[in-house]
């Protein structure tokens, strides 16, 4: 069933182990291909440019759970234990078992309880993200999410090895088509974390181990930041470039409750966050189970955590809840935070449907619930640039949003009925869009 526990601990590297290496070159045979420069004018790329192509039937990719594309256009295939790629000309892709956080069976005291999505890098380069469960508390120590270092009071290794449990592997194609591990992400940007290889936690203070699993990512296509990737987790949004992360960001809110002796205590609420678009503009659009926001990235990744709410090098533009449709405290069940090319935002929920929104302050906007659509639950949202806006449902298909914000229709000839994700690739024309259902893989060209 694949949660076998292993009777191992996950090893722990050594603090000591000395310098740690520098990041293996970006290069290598097995790339498959180099982006093309921005300056240069887009090509239609080396995959077919039908309309509507069944790429489950033409390319027999199966029904992978997660897919993503590369700066060389490679496609990868991500199904539980196994990664797939169809590399341009191939006419199947190539799957290899057991790479990573997958080389030990699933389950809650292995490396993964499973595996989530899978993203495209640079080329011949993906990532791939994995589940843990959430931080046990533990005597003596007060915060759920705390790890003790060696020497320190209340450490264990048992609980030091939790860090490497879950979050973010780096994977390389090889020459022959097949996967290999390139690193298990630990390198950040604070200097708390220096030598210590001990996966994604949070940047400022290593002690605190709040990312454990990777709910969504996505991979910048355009302008300036073009080839970072962003990933949500279990409680925010990470930034990566390369091999080195910042974590992390959230629109959380405090929830303060009275106690008998009239004290009062503060809960910071950061739920989930499944939600994550990428604007034209390079904004950052991140929701999770309760709030929303927009951040504006700066040039520099280890100005990312840096949290001065409004102000500061990676400032929110807006930051809030939709209160038409529920409490600050209720959670709303974002899966998906689009802006269409009209620049209004398009927010899906896993039970209250489609809404779109329109900043009126920083903090509260304009919100209207999109009629028509025939089931409430929403697994994804994609904008195209040509102003449409394409929504995947749970149990009703994909349907396409004209840039009119009104027109709706079904789009008819994906098969399946739940929309799992939707990725867009506009650095060729036609641009990309694919579509990824429980019947498998379909793409559709243009305009």
């Amino acid at each position: 069933m694949g949660n076998e526990v292993p009777s191992n601990t996950p090893p722990v590297p050594s603090e000591d182990a000395g310098t740690p290496s520098t990041p293996p070159p970006a290069g290598g045979p097995g790339d498959a291909g180099t982006p093309p420069d921005a300056g240069e004018p887009q090509s239609a790329g080396p995959w077919p440019v039908d309309a509507v192509l069944d790429y489950t039937q033409a390319f027999g990719v199966g029904t992978p759970q997660s897919v993503g594309v590369d700066e060389g256009l490679n496609l990868w295939l991500l199904d539980g234990n196994r990664i797939g790629v169809l590399r341009p000309g191939d006419t199947a892709p190539t799957w290899t078992t057991g790479v990573g956080q997958a080389r030990q069976p699933f389950g809650r005291d292995s490396l993964a309880i499973g595996s989530t999505v899978i993203c495209g890098g640079e080329a011949g380069r993906a990532y791939v993200g994995y589940r843990a469960a959430e931080m046990r508390r533990a005597e003596g120590i007060s915060q759920r999410t705390y790890i003790p270092g060696p020497n320190e009071p209340y450490y264990t290794p048992e609980r030091y090895a939790e860090y490497q449990k879950g979050d973010l592997d780096a994977v390389r194609l090889q020459p022959d088509g097949t996967v290999a591990l390139e690193e298990h992400i630990w390198r950040t940007t604070g200097a708390s974390n220096a030598g210590k290889q001990i996966g994604i936690h949070n940047t400022n203070d290593f002690h605190y181990e709040e990312d454990r699993s990777i709910l969504n990512c996505a991979r910048v296509t355009r302008g300036r930041h073009r080839g970072d990737l962003y990933v949500t987790t279990n409680h925010g949004v990470t930034r990566i470039q390369g091999l080195t992360y910042n974590s992390h960001r959230h629109p959380g809110w405090y929830l303060v409750t009275q106690n008998p002796d009239g004290s009062r205590d503060e809960s910071l609420q950061c739920p989930p966050m499944y939600g994550l678009g990428l604007a034209r503009n390079g904004d950052v659009l991140v929701a999770n189970e309760q709030m929303l926001g927009v951040l504006v990235p700066s040039d520099k990744l280890e100005e990312w955590d840096r949290e001065f709410t409004w102000e500061g090098p990676t400032p929110w533009t807006f930051k809030g809840f939709n209160e038409v449709l529920n409490g600050q405290a209720s959670d709303d069940y974002w899966r998906a935070f689009e802006q269409s090319t009209s620049g209004r935002y398009y927010l899906g929920s896993a039970e209250f449907g489609v809404w779109a929104m329109t900043p009126r302050s920083r903090s509260a906007g304009n919100w209207s619930k999109l009629a028509g659509l025939p089931t409430e639950r929403i697994l994804s949202l994609k904008a195209t640039d040509d102003g449409a806006l394409y929504i995947g449902t749970e149990g009703a298909g994909l349907w396409r949003l004209e840039a009119d914000g009104k027109t709706l229709a079904q789009v008819g000839q994906v098969p399946g009925q739940r929309v799992l994700q939707l990725v867009y690739e506009p650095t060729v024309t036609p641009s990309m869009l694919l579509v990824l259902t429980e019947r498998g893989l379909t793409v559709l060209r243009g305009p």
